[in-house]
């Protein structure tokens, strides 16, 4: 990690909606299939629990919106985010696995972001690739893949210009750091960085420091993330946990984003995803609600992120 310094570094805190995914919001991830849970909370609940929570910022799905992307619709959302002095971000996929709700072409995904008056828009590119996962990053099928991926990014430069919105491509459990990096310097344009999430990377067999520390530079957008890692009969597992609460050294991630990370990152977006057994689904919902509040007082208290200081 790097030498400890800008650690008065300033950043908005945000919540990436997924972390209340068992209530219906951001998406479902993980199934085999398409599946959605029931929404009981909706976009204008969030909002009022994000303001009460004291956040700068939320981090939100076409989900979230209900897919409905009228002019008036997301007027009415650009406008209730400014009554409870929220910014937004745009989470989209190009082809998401588990939840098509997700998906948008850039085109579509920029235009719904400018009318929803969000800053940044977040895209998973969703890339394929087969075993083995060793010795794969930038292989040749996923480089063909990527180079689509570039094409359609730069078709849509003039518009990514024209609203000033910066995008943000993740390691979104398919992509090794150095991969991001390549489509990154590829396009080589100021509003195009990378998003750094802090546990994708195990997915591909890649670990999390090294992952921060070679993303950080890139870095317009974070989802920032905390595991515990589990060994049982049937295996390793990473569970997700409350911010603070699992085996990612906090503390160090956070000091190597306010050494390196680029003026760009002016937000931290903490995502919790809890596992899904052990409990009903009622009780699930209210577990994940006390996780967002910890890992936010969390965020707060020892990591200093976050520009409102009021307290749920």
């Amino acid at each position: 990690m790097a030498i400890v310094k800008n650690n008065d570094r300033q950043f908005k805190l945000g919540m990436h909606s997924y972390s209340l995914h068992l209530s219906g919001c951001g998406e479902s991830w993980g199934f085999d299939g398409n599946y959605a849970f029931e929404k009981t909370i909706n976009l204008n609940k969030m909002m009022e629990l994000a303001a009460e929570w004291g956040l700068d910022v939320l981090h939100i799905t076409l989900v979230d919106l209900d897919n409905d992307v009228s002019p008036e619709h997301l007027s009415q959302v650009k406008a209730n985010a400014k009554k409870h002095g929220l910014d937004l971000e745009l989470n989209v996929s190009f082809d998401a696995p588990s939840d098509p709700r997700v998906n948008a072409t850039v085109e579509e995904a920029l235009n719904i972001a400018h009318a929803i008056g969000a800053q940044l828009v977040k895209f998973s590119l969703d890339i394929k690739r087969t075993a083995p996962l060793y010795g794969s990053s930038l292989r040749s099928d996923i480089v063909v893949q990527l180079a689509e991926r570039i094409r359609e990014f730069k078709e849509n430069l003039p518009l990514i210009e024209k609203y000033g919105i910066k995008i943000a491509l993740e390691n979104h459990c398919d992509l090794f750091a150095d991969e991001v990096i390549w489509i990154v310097e590829q396009l080589h344009h100021p509003l195009i960085g990378a998003c750094l999430d802090t546990m994708n990377s195990l997915v591909v067999g890649e670990g999390v420091e090294e992952c921060v520390r070679k993303l950080s530079p890139y870095a317009y957008c974070v989802h920032f993330c905390d595991i515990k890692i589990v060994v049982d009969p049937n295996g390793t597992h990473s569970i997700g946990t409350a911010v603070g609460q699992g085996d990612n050294d906090c503390v160090k991630i956070m000091q190597e984003l306010r050494a390196n990370a680029p003026e760009a990152l002016d937000t931290i977006v903490f995502e919790v995803e809890l596992p899904l057994s052990g409990y009903s689904i009622e009780e699930g919902r209210e577990i994940e609600l006390q996780a967002a509040r910890e890992s936010i007082a969390y965020m707060r208290d020892k990591l200093n992120v976050g520009r409102r200081h009021r307290h749920a």
